[in-house]
């Protein structure tokens, strides 16, 4: 059998496994992108009814990788962002004009987003994309990792990636542990239609069930991410349009004015996964595969962004010094720089919906006094305003 050969392989297409091939396809490094869906974003589990907030941090990394210009076009800014407590006075707004940004980030719907990350694919000089394809057995050893494929074929790499998803097969198969949080909930997904423009707004509403957020989304739109109690979830999910704008009413009120359509409702259980430490032998864990968060606060795809945004710049780094793809010491130094980002930001997600999942009237009145005091005093509002933004550490308000 003959073993093509390849300086990075990348196991999965979905978001992170697209942008760090693209993001390759400007080194002078030979990449395989395999991926097991059709190469159709409407069948693709990966690019589907969802929409992620992207950070100014993100749209800045994307940007430095030449991948923005492909995504920009399907975007919508997000301007200003509203916090509040359902029955509490509690709240906090952001602008991005606070800040001398033009906008706190952006959002963009998956299908739009993986249409256009596959077109830009299918021209990579130097991205060879195998699909539909899965990975069968991996075999590491101290020059790089040989997988035999689903199709027959064989590849070896110097430095296999991981970005297969929460249920990621190199994981499973390379026996990388992780630590599970349950969250008994379900993040419930829809598109909704607002009489009032969003405007670049977005919202995050503390429930007693859990916390609402409402994305802008290009003609008016916005994506609904509502997590609510598990066992509750498929009764919400299943009511009459009217019935479950009432709901939705209801728990959100009427900073938009009336809810007046809503789109097909999807389903996702909320579960956190963290593999604490995402590299082994010729192998880095990324997005889903290293770390599975709440939505709270959207930091899912932000912080898989910056893992993305650090391992290029890593490699770049390496092969300056005459390093291959996937030296020990190169992964070293990458797990190095970004270990301390996603413990804080995995804690942190975890921390946040825990705490406002939580109707324990003490914790009530205490994240209530928060907000509240964070909505008066910009100073407290710099660690908030520095997760939103995705860069570490935030701008002075003016």
């Amino acid at each position: 059998m003959s073993v093509n050969h390849y300086d990075v392989a990348i196991v999965g297409g979905g978001m992170s496994g697209a942008c760090l091939a693209l993001a390759l396809s400007r080194l002078p490094l030979r990449v395989a992108l395999l991926e097991a869906a059709l190469p159709d974003v409407a069948q693709h589990p990966a690019f589907d009814a969802r929409a992620i907030a992207l950070s100014a941090g993100s749209v800045d990394a994307l940007s430095r990788h030449g991948i923005w210009p492909l995504l920009a076009p399907q975007a919508e800014p997000i301007t200003r962002i509203h916090v509040s407590d359902a029955g509490h006075l509690g709240q906090v707004r952001l602008a991005a004009s606070d800040y001398r940004l033009p906008a706190l980030g952006q959002v963009i719907e998956l299908t739009a987003a993986g249409r256009a990350l596959q077109q830009a694919l299918a021209m990579a000089r130097n991205v060879e994309f195998y699909c539909p394809v899965t990975p069968m057995t991996l075999q590491p050893d101290v020059s790089g990792v040989t997988l035999t494929l689903s199709d027959g074929r064989a590849l070896s790499t110097r430095l296999l990636v991981a970005a297969d998803g929460g249920h990621s097969f190199v994981r499973e198969a390379l026996k990388i542990p992780v630590t599970r949080h349950d969250f008994e909930q379900s993040a419930l997904i829809a598109t909704v239609k607002t009489a009032e423009h969003p405007q670049g707004r977005a919202f995050e509403r503390f429930t007693k069930g859990g916390p609402l957020a409402l994305l802008p989304l290009p003609g008016g739109l916005s994506s609904l991410v509502w997590s609510v109690p598990r066992h509750e979830a498929p009764e919400l999910a299943a009511l009459p349009d009217a019935a479950f704008l009432a709901r939705l009413q209801q728990a959100f009120g009427w900073r938009l004015g009336r809810f007046e359509q809503t789109g097909p409702r999807h389903l996702y259980p909320l579960v956190m996964t963290q593999a604490p430490w995402p590299i082994g032998q010729r192998t880095v864990l990324l997005g889903n595969a290293a770390h599975l968060l709440h939505p709270i606060a959207g930091q899912g795809f932000n912080l898989g962004m910056r893992d993305i945004d650090q391992l290029v710049l890593t490699l770049e780094e390496g092969l300056s010094r005459g390093e291959q793809p996937g030296d020990h010491e190169m992964l070293r130094r990458y797990w190095e720089r970004r270990r301390q980002d996603q413990q804080d930001t995995i804690w942190l997600t975890s921390a946040l919906a825990e705490l406002f999942s939580n109707d324990y009237a003490p914790l009530v009145v205490g994240r209530n006094l928060g907000l509240s005091l964070m909505g008066h005093l910009p100073l407290l509002q710099r660690p908030l305003v520095a997760q939103t933004l995705g860069f570490g550490v935030a701008p002075s308000a003016r």
